[in-house]
């Protein structure tokens, strides 16, 4: 290969391999060096569209935001989008590839896809000074090894040097740092230039005998410890980084007369949810409350109900009628305000037809909320777009002629029924035409869009919530987030305590690039 390259490796799923690689790019940027993520292979059900509207797993688009450069196809040629009857929906180079199980997939084709992952590779190392590569899950999971493409054997094809990632937060970090080691082969082991600690709280001096001996038994050096990260509030790349809901926040979500009290949003936490990102940037407005709800109870006291997007959405769909779910969500649509993004957009619409079994055997009527009808088809719309709200309101509520913006990912062609009145009125980046996005409801009190990122918008979302303060005759906001710096400053945050913790001229001497003095400090405005 003709750049030079690193790998972040993990003892497991969510111990932040992504996270890592997202400082360590911005970390080369800093320094001068035009730098690109890469991980040849992603499994996740949240997904970002490139400039020229193609899908790529989240994490590598967030990777490529801290590198300070436009996200690419070729940073996650392939990315696994699993269903609900144990299959997974592959995507080459952002467009759909085929849907097949997982044993069809390891023991059949990954192989036949290793030449794609390969020649992506190649044209990101022929634009780029260096290579930042993630792994998936951890190299020690042997059932899988023989069928890599991901770990091991991309990081001798890139020839990277490898850094080991253990979580200490969960437990257990020296075990798990020391079992994934002996499981590898003597060549692979080779590879691995050191490890580092992630998610540590407290005292580092007392971690430090547990740290001499993991070295004395792996004969690799302890690279850095990165402290824990309280609310960094950076795209997960899977559920297991979806906040749960405690007794600690029941005072939040019970009846309340005070009229700034915080809006609550309860956003139905869907079998196949995708792009649960779409809610970080309310989740972190300090006047919203949010619970993410499997059952009708916990719908009790919500202001506003958003159904979310679905990998599987009628049998998702199904799902909310079989617990009762979508009966609660009607009745609340009568009183209340009901959001839906995507997938669930095509829930509150009257049927979701399936003619070419994409998800669905048959059709299945929907929550009848909305005057449109969905039928899926084989071909994804993946595109950025951008427009106006076709009605200078939202739940009743006067706005000013917002600019609205997200991203589209779906298999559905939506149809609009007699009385429906469209969301938006959208344009793509290439400039092929307007076209009509979403639907209001006649009374107004429930909208559905296909636009994923509807929220990352400031002036939007903060409209959004004024409006359905307004509603409930709630005091208009007296704090707001501003999510573009909080992203920007999250990143800065988390780039500065692993720069601290790590050894940066070691760093560069890994990757046999020089330290220039070109530093963060000096490339600040």
């Amino acid at each position: 290969m003709r750049t030079h390259a690193i790998m972040v490796l993990g003892t497991s799923s969510h111990v932040g391999k992504s996270l890592l690689t997202a400082a360590l790019c911005r970390i080369f940027a800093q320094h001068g060096y035009r730098v690109a993520p890469f991980k040849s292979q992603n499994m996740s059900l949240n997904s970002a569209v490139t400039p020229d509207g193609l899908e790529i797993g989240r994490a590598q688009a967030l990777q490529a935001e801290a590198a300070g450069i436009l996200p690419s196809v070729h940073m996650n040629p392939i990315l696994l989008k699993p269903g609900g009857d144990m299959t997974s929906q592959i995507i080459v180079r952002g467009k759909i590839w085929g849907k097949l199980s997982a044993s069809e997939y390891y023991l059949r084709r990954v192989n036949e896809l290793l030449p794609t992952v390969c020649e992506s590779y190649e044209i990101l190392a022929a634009q780029n000074d260096v290579i930042v590569l993630e792994g998936a899950g951890s190299p020690a999971e042997i059932n899988l090894k023989e069928h890599d493409i991901v770990n091991m054997r991309m990081a001798g094809i890139a020839d990277a040097a490898c850094l080991l990632l253990g979580d200490i937060d969960r437990g257990g970090v020296f075990g798990s740092l020391l079992g994934t080691f002996e499981l590898l082969d003597p060549h692979e082991r080779d590879r691995i230039a050191g490890f580092l600690i992630n998610k540590f709280r407290g005292d580092v001096q007392l971690l430090e005998p547990g740290i001499r001996m993991i070295e004395e038994r792996l004969g690799k050096p302890c690279l850095g410890v990165v402290p824990y990260l309280p609310g960094l509030s950076l795209d997960e790349e899977d559920s297991l980084g979806m906040p749960s809901f405690d007794s600690e926040h029941s005072a939040a979500w019970s009846i309340s007369s005070n009229p700034s009290r915080p809006l609550r949003i309860a956003v139905i936490a869907l079998p196949s949810f995708s792009n649960f990102t779409d809610f970080d940037a309310l989740r972190a407005e300090p006047s919203v409350f949010i619970r993410f709800c499997r059952n009708p109870e916990e719908l009790v006291h919500a202001d506003v109900i958003i159904i979310p997007g679905s990998k599987q959405t009628a049998h998702d769909l199904a799902w909310m009628h079989s617990l009762g779910l979508g009966k609660r969500i009607v009745d609340h649509a009568c009183k209340g305000l009901v959001v839906g993004i995507c997938g669930g957009m095509q829930m509150l619409g009257n049927e979701i037809h399936d003619p070419h079994e994409m998800e669905h055997a048959a059709s299945i009527p929907g929550l009848g909320l909305l005057a449109i009808q969905t039928t899926m088809q084989p071909q994804k719309i993946t595109r950025i777009s951008s427009g106006y709200l076709v009605a200078r309101s939202l739940f009743g509520q006067p706005i000013s002629n917002l600019q609205i913006a997200g991203y589209e990912i779906h298999v559905g062609d939506t149809t609009y029924l007699k009385g429906a009145k469209p969301f938006a009125n959208l344009s793509t980046e290439s400039g092929d035409g307007t076209f009509l996005d979403g639907c209001i409801a006649h009374d107004n009190r429930t909208f559905g869009t296909y636009l994923h990122g509807l929220f990352d918008d400031d002036i939007f979302r903060h409209a959004f919530l004024n409006a359905a303060r307004a509603f409930y005759r709630l005091e208009a906001l007296h704090q707001r987030n501003y999510w573009k710096k909080q992203r920007e400053a999250s990143l800065d945050r988390l780039t500065e305590a692993v720069r601290t913790a790590i050894d940066i001229p070691h760093l560069f001497r890994l990757v046999n690039l020089p330290c220039n003095s070109q530093s963060h400090t000096e490339r600040q405005p």
